[in-house]
């Protein structure tokens, strides 16, 4: 599969959000990534679907990483009416992963679910998902160091997903890191404070893609 840096505009400047996403846009940048909080399942609380509703009409696609409790009571519909392509869950956050991301795919959005970097891996081998999310960081802050073990972590997923689902990092990823991550067996980079965080956002994100893909 083709390699791609999707960036997340939770570091993004709100204020200048749009203009933000559209310049990201003109590098290339062909998903966004929405972390939307909810001070429950983390501490900080972020975004709802109404970025989605002012973004959807942009040339990109909408990935919803959905870091709440029990995302199937409201959220899920919610984000996808919103414009949302992908919704990605926590298994870690509802008791019924199965029927989440089967009420995803209802919804008409491609099914993602995520673990956090102490869950194990085995939940993987039971569910049918679109997506596959390795955390390298422990969700809920930007920002944060790329957890070194994780790489053989990413290694072990793809193994249990093959070869045909997307498989996404998110949390420490930079140019350092986004061999690594692709070497291991990752697909789609999730990258925030890099890129929005950066004087030249334009320039960070392909320096992070320029590194996934070993180009000078």
């Amino acid at each position: 599969m083709t390699v791609e840096v999707a960036p997340s505009i939770l570091s993004a400047d709100f204020g200048e959000l749009r203009q933000q996403v559209q310049l990201i846009q003109t590098a290339g940048a062909k998903t966004i990534h929405v972390d939307v909080m909810d001070g429950h399942f983390v501490p900080p609380l972020s975004m709802g679907p109404q970025v989605c509703e002012a973004l959807r009409d942009l040339d990109v696609d909408l990935e919803v990483h959905l870091m709440v409790e029990s995302p199937e009571k409201t959220q899920v519909e919610a984000f996808a009416v919103a414009g949302a392509k992908t919704i990605i869950v926590h298994a870690e956050a509802t008791s019924a992963v199965d029927y989440t991301l089967a009420l995803i795919r209802d919804h008409g959005c491609a099914a993602g679910l995520a673990v956090n970097p102490a869950t194990p891996l085995a939940i993987y081998e039971e569910v049918q998902l679109d997506q596959a999310l390795c955390m390298t960081v422990n969700p809920g802050w930007g920002g944060q160091k790329f957890i070194p073990s994780s790489v053989e972590k990413i290694t072990r997923l793809r193994a249990i997903i093959g070869p045909d689902v997307v498989l996404e990092v998110d949390g420490g990823v930079d140019r350092a890191t986004a061999g690594l991550c692709v070497a291991a067996g990752a697909n789609r980079l999730v990258a925030g404070s890099a890129i929005f965080g950066h004087e030249d956002p334009v320039a960070a994100f392909n320096d992070i893609l320029n590194a996934a893909t070993d180009r000078d």
